[in-house]
């Protein structure tokens, strides 16, 4: 079974809105709901457990059904940080999920993911136990050596962007919270359950990924968004 484990528990203050940025209307939808819809068509998904906002859930709830998300089964409440958020979806699926089981992890407020991203996330995870959606870095990264000067840099050919969808096998994904919260290993500040996993000693595996999977963080990456909407493809792309 592939479950989507799908994470809205942030309050979104960067977007400077009066709700949280993942419900935010689009074009008369939430951006959430963009969200589920692209888990909701993928045949490859079989369950959807949301982790909301407390406050949030009996909205969600009537949204899925006005869209007709009837994939989502569960809502848990989001936590004080995004990993703790990410623990709490991954224990609401302890007694729901078998170990061979894959657990699809993305953020709520990526809405644009493709079908074939996420087909190869949970390909790559079946393979070999996880999966983080991965792009080239195009830009030349340096390292300060002070705030105004730098000597050194980073060849790019050796870098990879992560990003959401990230894939894993349960049993290895339970674990793996369990173990971080008990030892204080790889939760704090912006770290992720692919940070996460590296800082207790796993090999990630990279799987394909697309420049269109932005995270709506601030109102101009809303505005992408919306371009990206309205955007009809060129007939000279392919």
């Amino acid at each position: 079974m592939n479950i989507a484990l799908i994470i809205a528990g942030g309050s979104g203050h960067r977007m400077g809105q009066d709700i949280p940025k993942q419900f935010i209307n689009v074009y008369d939808k939430p951006v959430l709901i963009y969200t589920l819809e692209g888990f909701q068509k993928h045949p490859m998904i079989d369950a959807i457990e949301l982790v909301c906002i407390d406050g949030w859930h009996d909205v969600v709830w009537a949204y899925a059904k006005q869209f007709g998300i009837d994939k989502l089964k569960w809502i848990v409440s989001g936590g004080n940080s995004g990993q703790e958020s990410i623990r709490n979806g991954v224990y609401g699926l302890e007694d729901k999920c078998k170990e061979e089981d894959i657990v699809i992890i993305h953020d709520g407020i990526r809405p644009l993911v493709d079908a074939s991203v996420l087909s190869d996330v949970i390909e790559t995870a079946q393979k070999y136990g996880n999966g983080v959606t991965s792009m080239p870095y195009n830009e030349q990264i340096f390292v300060k050596d002070d705030e105004i000067s730098t000597t050194k840099y980073i060849p790019r050919e050796t870098l990879r962007r992560v990003q959401t969808p990230q894939a894993y096998r349960f049993g290895k994904l339970d674990w793996a919270y369990h173990k971080a919260f008990a030892e204080n290993i790889g939760i704090a500040g912006s770290s992720y359950t692919n940070t996460m996993m590296v800082e207790l000693g796993e090999r990630l595996y990279f799987a394909a990924g697309s420049d269109k999977n932005i995270k709506l963080t601030t109102k101009d990456d809303l505005e992408l968004f919306k371009a990206y909407l309205k955007m009809d493809k060129d007939n000279w792309l392919k």
